[in-house]
């Protein structure tokens, strides 16, 4: 969308690929998230590639990177898009943001990607309460009246040491639930603390879910299960390796599909699940 709206402010013309317009386009761009993410198959020579499906690579410049999305590419998408940091100051093996983005930095301010009259923020950052500047941004959140989802999840363990963030977290207007993640044993303490904090200051109101990184199913099912003790949505995703195209093992996929599937989960005990993978 950045690249959209920097081609269009050059005065040239932007549409999403049409393979049967392969042939008209001077440039074709090309972006995915995942590594096992099929590519387009209709793709022409020439095309450029970006993102961190295709591996490591060049930032847009800055004057691409900070100017305002092309939300107009995508009709259907009503929601503000962005970042306000980059990098994270964990270093979780799995993750490829540290080597990515660096150590966590202030990135933008919400009126780079607030799209004119809309209230609902979807965040990307990756640790937006380990910086200052990403705290201040949730503070103007609400000052802006703005519904926020941190779609990559809060830092348990942040606030679980940090009783101010617990309070700015419940007075946050959250577009969807509070998301937390709890990929290891040793984080349960930390998001038991986390939940009951806001809670406490007044986030009843809001639902919460959880991350949950699936290697092993008995560890994932005791969090899981934890979780659910906790009132927390618990959301299973099985473990990929960084830039694997494989698909992970049936067993970690079908206790997903057994928590991820709520009616499932809400009525049958992983004990007595029949049911296959997702």
């Amino acid at each position: 969308m950045k690249l959209s709206a920097w081609h269009r402010a050059q005065g040239d013309t932007v549409e999403r690929f049409i393979p049967l317009m392969n042939d008209s386009y001077d440039r074709v761009y090309s972006s995915k998230v995942f590594s096992f993410t099929p590519d387009e198959p209709n793709l022409p020579r020439g095309v450029i590639r970006g993102g961190t499906g295709y591996g490591p690579g060049s930032n847009l410049p800055d004057d691409v990177e900070h100017i305002m999305p092309d939300y107009s590419l995508y009709p259907a998408f009503q929601a503000s898009l962005g970042f306000t940091t980059r990098g994270c100051i964990r270093t979780c093996p799995w993750c490829i943001v540290p080597g990515k983005e660096g150590t966590i930095h202030a990135h933008a301010e919400l009126e780079e990607f607030l799209r004119s009259g809309c209230r609902d923020v979807i965040l990307m950052d990756n640790n937006i309460l380990a910086h200052p500047h990403g705290v201040s941004q949730l503070e103007h959140s609400i000052d802006l009246g703005l519904r926020i989802d941190c779609n990559q999840g809060l830092d348990a363990r942040l606030i679980a040491a940090d009783d101010v963030l617990a309070s700015l977290l419940s007075r946050v207007h959250w577009l969807k639930s509070i998301r937390l993640a709890c990929d290891h044993k040793s984080q349960m303490p930390a998001v038991e603390r986390a939940v009951t904090s806001i809670r406490r200051h007044g986030g009843k109101k809001y639902n919460f879910s959880c991350y949950v990184l699936v290697k092993d199913v008995p560890d994932a099912l005791e969090r899981i299960e934890f979780l659910r003790s906790l009132g927390v949505d618990p959301f299973a995703q099985p473990y990929r390796e960084p830039g694997s195209k494989s698909v992970p093992a049936q067993n970690l996929r079908r206790l997903a599909r057994w928590c991820n599937h709520k009616a499932i989960f809400k009525t049958v005990p992983w004990p007595k699940y029949q049911g296959g993978a997702a």
